[in-house]
């Protein structure tokens, strides 16, 4: 186990920087930008959805690691682009002339 993180620790030390720095930025982003970027946000997760389905077309049905990781990808960006419609469709309905 230990042979995995040092082989890969650029990796991880990457993967880390990047969730710190994505919180950094994402905290800082005014309310009023939410809703474009959510749209975007939506865009990029339909591509790793995409993506993740090739993954796991092309993974050996032994490498499991490859497998989970694919229907993770699959899932997570499922959500995040299902909440993001969601959340965009409540935002444009507050912008609706009421009957």
């Amino acid at each position: 186990m230990t042979d995995f993180f040092l082989q890969n620790q650029d990796i991880i030390y990457i993967v880390i920087l990047s969730i710190l720095l994505g919180i950094e930025v994402i905290s800082h982003v005014p309310a009023i930008l939410h809703t474009p970027l959510m749209s975007g946000a939506n865009a990029i997760h339909g591509v790793v959805i995409i993506g993740a389905i090739i993954v796991m077309g092309h993974a050996h049905s032994g490498d499991y690691l490859a497998l989970i990781l694919g229907f993770l990808a699959v899932l997570l960006g499922t959500l995040n682009v299902v909440g993001g419609f969601v959340v965009t469709n409540r935002m444009l309905e507050m912008f609706k002339k009421k009957k």
